[in-house]
């Protein structure tokens, strides 16, 4: 029987990945193809889905790559994994339904000119779910200087932290809804805050990552929310205040 196969792009599409994150999975042991052609692809058989389908979920749960692989390993009969999975979900569960809280309050306040707390606006994330993703965008270092310095905070450090970015949000929006341009003073001294809310992680803010992040706000859905609570085109006037920033003020 010909046991069929998927090449590393055909995997990496269907299971809305990359081929780079499929291949740091082979890097880590964690999902190794199934063979290597003589063109140098990466080939994928049933079972090697299967596993990535399992490793994904888990991912979606917050697990990271190291827990996960003690998971796979140490669960190999079906019906045990999916006990396990099955409480992971119900866990999520209850986090997501803290998230939907979170934010029906928000809306309720935002609607009825209420003051946000940073309290009840984040109830239910955690910073630790971006592990993977901030650690191939800016490395490993970057990861852990940020999580020890977070969670070398009080809780009420942690929440002025957290208010602080929904305060310099607002500004930013209320900046240019009176007409202030990016460039221009009072949105620069919001931009200001901003790289100040950023180096009190202890991160090296160069020119290049503050700029970069400036373009995520336009290029990462995440950070629509910008434009729902501040009107159309405000992600796009964060971007190109802090291009002007860096530019002005930082070096590579």
């Amino acid at each position: 029987m010909v046991r069929t196969e998927w090449s590393i792009q055909d995997i990496a599409r269907s299971a809305g990945t990359t081929s780079r994150t499929l291949r740091h999975y082979d890097a880590v042991g964690l999902l190794p193809p199934t063979r290597i052609g003589s063109n140098g692809y990466r080939y994928y058989d049933e079972d090697s889905l299967v596993r990535l389908q399992r490793i994904l979920l888990l991912r979606e749960l917050g697990l990271g790559l190291p827990a996960i692989a003690e998971m796979l390993d140490g669960q190999r009969d079906g019906a045990a994994a999916l006990e396990t999975h099955l409480a992971l979900l119900e866990k999520e569960r209850q986090r997501i339904g803290r998230q939907i809280e979170s934010v029906r309050t928000t809306l309720r306040k935002l609607k009825g000119g209420e003051q946000l707390m940073a309290e009840e606006m984040f109830d239910g994330f955690d910073h630790t779910q971006y592990k993977e993703e901030v650690t191939q965008r800016w490395g490993a270092d970057a990861y852990r200087k940020g999580d020890q310095w977070w969670r070398s905070l009080s809780e009420a450090e942690k929440k002025a932290h957290q208010q602080e970015q929904v305060d310099i949000g607002f500004a930013f929006g209320a900046a240019r809804d009176a007409g202030h341009d990016a460039g221009s003073a009072e949105t620069q001294a919001v931009t200001a805050r901003l790289h100040e809310w950023l180096k009190a992680t202890g991160m090296a803010i160069s020119k290049c990552y503050f700029a970069g992040l400036g373009q995520m706000y336009v290029d990462d859905p995440r950070y629509g929310s910008y434009d729902e609570k501040h009107g159309s085109g405000t992600a796009e006037y964060i971007r190109d205040a802090m291009k002007i920033y860096a530019e002005r003020n930082l070096t590579d």
